[in-house]
């Protein structure tokens, strides 16, 4: 009796040893994945938290029996991937229906060749918590870089209060009822130029070696460039990164939020302060390498005729990208400080702060904070009125046209993002 029970206890004993050692492989290999996931494409919510949204805005159903489809302009390549949908600022949970996702031909209309169904642990639909993000399971689904992606959300019942972008400078759309995640176009679908729910997509089996996030206000956001165009700045590096022969492949994602503010919010429209978004806009994404900080012109501006009563001094926003940095430097990522853009002349310009801007900028090329200096004022101010952009780039006074953001993302240097 003794006997069988220590030839039971040395049988279970090898069968554990070889669980584990099967087990251990499994993790080491899903490990090695996991490690090559660079984040193609990111946006980031201009929404708010329901705490800090009147009671009205915060009890809002957006959607209900509807299928949104939008589309994503990934900056890498890869043989798998991975969505991301955030609930963040829900006010409930989110029940997604379905989801599927397939190269854009035009409008809403999709390649059905390439259509694939996303699934959550195996399962067509998925409720995410309030305030949560949730992934798609890995899909084996080959895409080019710079390829338009439609990412399909069936939503079955009240979606309560979404988690948005504002400021796509993308067309999606929305469906009058039910689920049309299938269908090679929707007949009667309503454009709309926000992002809603889809926050990243994620690549792995591509040439890309990490990811660039660009982070910042409409400026990085794209706007005052042509809808549809991809001609934001930080999609104008990723090509130039693309056709640089001696510099490794990266992906690039866009973290630039319209309207935002480095130490503070108050619009539901322009989302969360950069220190608040920050660990999830920037450092929740996927193998991130390098950032480019831009961030800074709505806090002077805004302080001076918008919000009187949040003013900032020069100094404090200064204060703002040092832990910025600090963060990011503590997740081994490098940061590179670009010099906050010309203004006089936009609606809410003052001389006020326009010093603060200038004591900015001689702060971020002087330093030697950062680990390495874009220089967008020289790069796009008038050369005769260096406080404004030039006519030719600029409709506003503020934000850059096609032709302004192509001036800025020419003059980067692209060894500031050399491999050691």
């Amino acid at each position: 009796m003794k006997l069988t029970r220590i030839t039971f206890t040395l049988s279970t004993w090898l069968l554990a040893l070889v669980l584990a050692s099967g087990f251990a492989a499994g993790a080491q290999a899903q490990q090695s994945d996991t490690d090559h996931w660079v984040t193609a494409w990111a946006m980031s919510p201009s929404t708010l938290p329901p705490g800090m949204l009147a009671a009205d805005m915060a009890s809002h159903n957006e959607f209900d029996d509807q299928t949104l489809r939008q589309i994503a302009h990934v900056t890498a390549s890869g043989d798998t991937l991975r969505v991301r949908l955030s609930n963040t600022h829900g006010n409930r949970p989110l029940r997604i229906g379905a989801a599927t996702i397939a190269e854009q031909t035009s409008g809403a209309g999709i390649d059905v060749a390439s259509l694939q169904s996303l699934s959550f642990g195996d399962q067509a639909g998925v409720i995410i918590p309030r305030g949560a993000t949730v992934f798609s399971d890995p899909l084996p689904f080959p895409v080019e870089a710079f390829t338009n992606l439609s990412i399909s959300l069936y939503l079955p019942e009240a979606s309560g209060l979404p988690t948005s972008h504002r400021a796509a400078m993308q067309t999606g759309y929305a469906s009058t009822a039910g689920d049309q995640t299938r269908a090679p176009d929707i007949a009667d679908a309503q454009e709309i130029s926000f992002w809603h729910y889809l926050s990243a997509i994620d690549v792995s089996g591509g040439e890309a070696v990490s990811t660039i996030v660009t982070v910042g206000d409409s400026i990085t956001d794209g706007v005052g460039s042509t809808v549809n165009s991809n001609n934001r700045w930080p999609n104008l590096l990723a090509l130039r990164l693309r056709d640089a022969s001696d510099m490794p492949a990266y992906a690039v994602a866009n973290a630039g939020l319209s309207g935002n503010r480095v130490l503070h919010e108050r619009s539901p429209m322009f989302g969360e302060n950069l220190l608040a978004r920050f660990e999830r806009d920037v450092l929740a994404l996927s193998n991130v390498s390098h950032l480019v900080l831009l961030e800074g012109i709505n806090d002077m501006g805004m302080s001076v005729s918008m919000a009187t009563d949040q003013e900032v001094s020069a100094e404090q926003i200064i204060a703002g990208y040092r832990q910025v940095a600090e963060r990011a430097r503590a997740h081994g990522i490098k940061v590179i400080g670009a010099t906050l853009t010309p203004f006089e002349g936009a609606g809410y310009f003052s001389e006020a702060g326009e010093r603060k801007r200038q004591q900015v900028n001689a702060w971020i090329r002087n330093s030697e904070f950062f680990d390495g200096v874009i220089d967008f004022d020289a790069a796009i101010a008038d050369p005769h009125t260096p406080a404004r952009l030039p006519a030719d780039f600029t409709a506003d006074n503020l934000h850059p046209n096609d032709a302004g953001y192509a001036a800025m993302a020419n003059s980067i240097d692209l060894t500031l993002f050399e491999q050691e």
